[in-house]
Formats: C-alpha cells, sequence, structure tokens
C-alpha cells in the first residue's frame, strides 16, 4: 500500500449549527449526498461560474466540515468564505500546518468512525486520504502525481489557472463535484446552463506521448492550431485540457494531434460520460 505526503496543502474548518446549510448554499457539491468516511471534490465559483477555489470536503466530526485546499490559496479562501458567513452560527478557522498523506492499493475502507481518513471519490480505486500524524509517507510525491494522471485527475495550479476554468472543464459534472441538481450556490446560473444546453466545449482528457512530453503548458496542436494546453506531465504520459470539438474534428480528419512535436493520443478518464468522436458534449445521465 503506497503512502505519499501531498505537499502545499492546507485545511480549512468550517463547524458549528449552520456549518452545512452556509456551506450548502456557496459551494458546488451537494453536501446532503457527502457521507461521513468519504472526500468529495468541490469548488467555491465566482458568479460568472468559473472556478475561484477547488478542494476536497469531508465531514470531519458532528457539525464539522474540513476543506482541503492549497496552502497557497487558503488565506484567500479563509476570507471568501468569511465574507459569506454574515450571521451564520458556524465558525471558519485555518489550520496551516496541517499534513495529509494519500495511500492507494488497499482493500480496506476509511473508517466512518475515524474522521483523520476519508475515501477520495474522484478516483475509481480505492484510495484513502489521511489527515494528522496517523500515516508515514514511504513513496514520493511523484507518484502521486502520477495516480492522478493514470485515472484524469486535475487539480488547480498543475492543470488549470484558478478563476480560468469553468466545472465542465475538469469534469466536475462527472465525477459529483458539482451538485446539478441541488439548487442555488455561487455560480449556479452558469453552471446549470452549460449543463443543460450542452454548451461545455473544454474537456480534461489524458495524453499518452510516444515519446517524453514537453512541459507543462505546452499547446496541443492539430495542423498548427492550438486545441489546449498540457497541464501535469509524467513522463510519457499527462493531463491536458482542450477544445473536444477540435480534437474531434482532427481525428476525423486523420489529422496528428502533437504536444510540442511530440505525437499523441488522447484518452478519456473512464469515470466521465463523453467521447471525443462526436461534437464534445457530455453524454450525461
Amino acid at each position: 500500500m503506497p503512502t505519499a505526503q501531498i505537499a502545499n496543502r492546507a485545511v480549512v474548518l468550517v463547524a458549528g449549527p449552520d456549518a452545512e446549510p452556509l456551506l450548502q448554499n456557496i459551494v458546488t457539491p451537494d453536501l446532503s449526498a457527502l457521507e461521513a468516511g468519504e472526500a468529495r471534490p468541490g469548488a467555491l465559483l465566482t458568479p460568472q461560474g468559473k472556478i475561484l477555489f477547488d478542494f476536497l470536503i469531508s465531514r470531519a466530526g458532528a457539525g464539522s466540515f474540513r476543506l482541503d485546499c492549497r496552502s497557497d490559496t487558503a488565506p484567500d479562501f479563509l476570507k471568501r468564505l468569511m465574507l459569506y458567513r454574515l450571521r451564520a452560527k458556524a465558525g471558519i478557522s485555518l489550520e496551516e500546518q496541517s499534513l495529509v498523506h494519500v495511500s492507494w492499493q488497499t482493500d480496506s475502507p476509511a473508517s466512518q468512525d475515524d474522521p483523520t481518513t476519508v475515501t477520495d471519490h474522484r478516483f475509481p480505486e480505492r484510495v484513502i486520504r489521511h489527515y494528522g500524524e496517523g500515516a508515514r509517507a514511504d513513496t514520493p510525491g511523484e507518484a502521486w502525481h502520477r495516480l492522478r494522471v493514470m485515472h484524469g485527475i486535475a487539480e488547480s495550479g498543475s492543470d488549470y489557472a484558478l478563476g480560468d476554468a469553468f466545472p465542465h472543464d475538469i469534469l466536475f459534472d462527472q465525477n459529483g463535484g458539482v451538485g446539478l441538481k441541488k439548487g442555488c450556490f455561487v455560480g449556479q446560473e452558469v453552471v446549470s446552463r452549460m449543463q443543460h444546453r450542452g454548451t461545455a466545449r473544454r474537456r480534461l482528457v489524458i495524453v499518452h506521448g510516444e515519446a517524453p512530453l514537453p512541459a507543462s503548458g505546452t499547446d496541443l496542436t492539430a495542423d498548427g492550431r492550438a486545441l489546449g494546453t498540457l497541464g501535469t506531465v509524467c513522463g510519457s504520459d499527462g493531463l491536458a485540457i482542450l477544445r473536444v470539438d477540435k480534437a474531434s474534428s482532427a481525428r476525423r480528419a486523420g489529422m496528428p494531434i502533437l504536444a510540442g512535436d511530440v505525437p499523441v493520443a488522447l484518452a478519456v478518464p473512464a469515470y466521465a460520460a463523453f467521447t471525443l468522436d462526436g461534437g464534445g458534449e457530455a453524454e450525461t445521465a
């Protein structure tokens, strides 16, 4: 069971009688579906529907929620949450020195009685996230990024810039990161419109190169035209957010798709219900 420490993470705690309704009304995931012992992706959006902060959310005890986010964005995230708190009976605090580890290739689920371990539901295989001193790393952090790439799991900073991506771009509509039926949250009107009109064109895909891929930030192109940009790169594999309608057209025309000068193949993450052979619209249930 490999275990890696994830660097540059912080935890924002929201606790109190009004913690759940406060968060339910402003962030993207549906907290009524969040069980003890599990973590789900989420975001706080701008009113225009773009991701302002991303995080993993889990229950940290009765009336308490843990928002696991990037440490460099955590102070601003805390301030933004405080603006929304108003008169809600909820305390919001930052644990700046949080230790976050992740384990995989395990048959043992996280315990619902131990809020310091949770199952990361972004992955089709069992991945356990550990908070605090209870875990010890035996695997380099690079292995964690390879796991994310293999399963098509994007994170801000590595794969997209905050303020520049919609939830659909990083497949939150596919992996439970946005509660499309839960009602209002900040940016909900834009997200709902994209969903119902099928206007999502940028999507996260897995990239397999015929040789080691160039650096993150390199354009993916077909016939000299940009399709998108590489995010996380691990050797000859990586992630990219690209225009799937343009990628589909290039594939149908038999045009090679390149990352820099490296020919690549594109794959849709196993959990996602869209294809690269149509117009790029999601085939959601």
